[in-house]
């Protein structure tokens, strides 16, 4: 279990202020996450990786001279927000373009794409390399499908060598995804992982016995066993591995015979197997990929993607060709991974701006905006309070096939579009301007899949309603609709798939046809929420085909979807508020109640 920590909604921010204050000879932080602390070559590209914390080193223990250039980092287990993204690679670019490196799961997808979006809109050329390591996350033949884990250290190393030896981006682009092409692992585990101040792990094994292609969020794994040997773990992991060897692999030795396979071998801990345990699983690795006529290149033995406290181990293989072993090769210098001789300058303060610094200005507003603004902040208000009493229960439903974040990710958006709204209604903030904060503040304080839909839903809403006119129920109406067209053309989920668009999609639905049979948005917005509440006990008999879970499909048979739990209960909190006649409004330190 996770044992050190003070409030667990601040754990990330509070990890993130350590790391940066006892590694700032490699490292300064930024809004979302570090950058170098040292001077990186002009007009070259610039990496910046990224993930939820809880995986160091993986993200921010890769940023150095010779690797990452900036990290991204999410909450717990949760992708880093498209703010947070945007961030760091504005801290970061060099002038050459930018490469986002990332695992491939659906919140940094959604995320690093839309960081990606905007920061070409600004005239950065900008990619991305999502890693897709891991065999038992998905069939070969759907390659695309399957998540980055350990993977991610390979693909990383040799891109940033690429960008520090003057690859185009194109190139390091080329770089980055053959090293993907070339890199497969598996892992196990022995116990799940346990975030702070929850008191059960997300998944766990029986005494005895292995969960098998497990992920590092806390997923469960795809099968179980008996724990094996040293020599048998080893003999697991290797005989899984060999049979997807890359195509193409062929290479000939300088005498015209075919030369022996190189591949660099990374044995890595996920939190609580002691290096003395790797050790001895290693040297039967080693044995064995001899035995297969491999040629074993710089092997790599210790903790390098974890999962807080998880008792597990995963195998990669990367499969070298000439460019990519002098890639892996050369030095680097981060807090996590060092080799060579690398020779940096630091940062002067002039030389560093953090684009979280320019404070957003707030459009004018009429004064009915104005006073709808304050409705807005009531409701989210509502929302907080209802995401707060029921964080533990969200957190426990995600857990049965994904990785149990959702309650507190929830929680750290809601909070964080409270306080935004709140500030926006005193610095005299119509009803879109604040909706539009609110949801920024969501996103990016959020991270993960959901927080990323609910920044959405909250700005397609602020559209409907502008900073004129006091909106009514049809104005409401369209701003639902709008989110859910914004959340399904992103995220491509559909009614059916086990999330929180079958709930979104029927709420939409009564609240449309109620507001056009002529009821008051408070009526129509009863109706819809008794709907969003059937909706989201519903999808306990639905199997999930997006996300995280979609692996473990069967284990969420019999269990609502989180996100959808929650959208219901928020929407019925809203419902709340609106058969209120009145909300409360601070003014000079004094409480005034003003009508809705």
């Amino acid at each position: 279990m996770t044992r050190l920590f003070n409030d667990p909604a601040a754990f990330a921010d509070e990890m993130i202020e350590g790391f940066v204050a006892s590694h700032s000879r490699w490292v300064r932080r930024v809004s979302g996450g570090v950058v170098r602390n040292t001077r990186s070559t002009p007009s070259t590209v610039a990496l910046v990786i990224g993930g939820g914390s809880g995986h160091y080193p993986a993200f921010a223990g890769l940023v150095g001279q010779g690797l990452a250039h900036g990290a991204a980092m999410g909450n717990l287990f949760a992708s880093p927000s498209a703010q947070q993204i945007y961030n760091v690679a504005k801290a970061a670019d060099n002038g050459g373009g930018v490469l986002l490196g990332y695992g491939n799961y659906a919140g940094d997808v959604l995320h690093f794409n839309q960081a990606q979006a905007r920061l070409r809109a600004e005239g950065i050329d900008c990619r991305s390399i999502a890693v897709t390591d891991d065999v038992s996350s998905a069939p070969l033949t759907e390659r695309a499908k399957r998540r980055g884990i350990a993977g991610d250290l390979t693909v990383f190393k040799v891109a940033a060598a690429a960008a520090e030896a003057g690859y185009s981006l194109d190139q390091t682009l080329e770089i980055a995804e053959r090293a993907n092409h070339r890199t497969r692992s598996f892992g196990v585990a022995f116990t799940g992982c346990t975030l702070p101040g929850a008191d059960h792990p997300l998944f766990s094994v029986p005494e005895g016995r292995m969960a098998v292609g497990m992920g590092i969020h806390g997923e469960p794994g795809i099968g179980e066993t008996g724990i094996p040997t040293a020599d048998g773990l080893a003999e697991l992991l290797v005989a899984k591995l060999l049979t997807e060897i890359p195509g193409n692999l062929s290479e000939v030795a300088a005498d015209g015979a075919a030369a022996r396979p190189r591949v660099v071998p990374i044995l890595n801990g996920l939190g609580s197997v002691k290096y003395e345990e790797l050790f001895v699983v290693y040297r039967r690795v080693a044995q064995l990929l001899a035995e297969a006529g491999l040629d074993a290149v710089d092997p790599q033995v210790g903790e390098l993607v974890t999962s807080f406290d998880m008792a597990g181990t995963s195998l990669t293989l990367f499969w070298l060709d000439e460019e990519l072993e002098t890639l892996w090769h050369a030095p680097a210098d981060a807090p996590a991974f060092r080799r060579g001789a690398v020779t940096a300058a630091a940062l002067e303060p002039a030389d560093f701006t953090d684009p979280s610094e320019i404070e957003a200005s707030i459009p004018e507003a009429t004064d009915e905006s104005r006073a709808s603004a304050i409705r807005v902040l009531a409701a989210l208000g509502a929302a907080k309070n209802v995401v707060d009493a029921n964080a533990e229960e969200l957190g426990r439903i995600d857990a049965v096939a994904g990785d149990g974040d959702h309650g507190i990710g929830m929680e750290r958006g809601v909070r964080a579009a409270v306080d935004a709204a709140a500030a926006a209604v005193a610095r005299g903030a119509g009803a879109a301007t604040t909706l539009h904060l609110a949801g920024d503040a969501w996103a990016d304080k959020a991270g993960g899949t959901s927080g990323a839909l609910w920044g959405m839903a909250l700005r397609a809403v602020g559209d409907a309603l502008g900073n004129t006119n006091a909106p009514d129920a049809g104005a409401v109406a369209a701003g639902v609709a709008g989110a859910a067209a914004a959340i399904m053309d992103f995220g491509k989920a559909a009614p059916g798939d086990k999330t929180l668009v079958d709930v979104l999609v029927p709420f939409r639905d009564t609240l449309a046809g109620r507001v056009d049979a002529g009821q008051s948005l408070t009526q129509a917005w009863g109706a819809a929420a008794t709907v969003a509440q059937q909706a989201a006990e519903d999808t306990a008999q639905l199997l999930p085909l997006m996300g995280r879970a979609r692996p473990h499909a069967e284990k969420s048979l019999g269990t609502p979807d989180a996100g959808a739990v929650s959208m219901a209960l928020i929407v019925r909190a809203i419902h709340n508020t609106l058969l209120e006649k009145t909300v409360e409004k601070s003014v000079e330190g004094k409480t005034v109640k003003e009508n809705a």
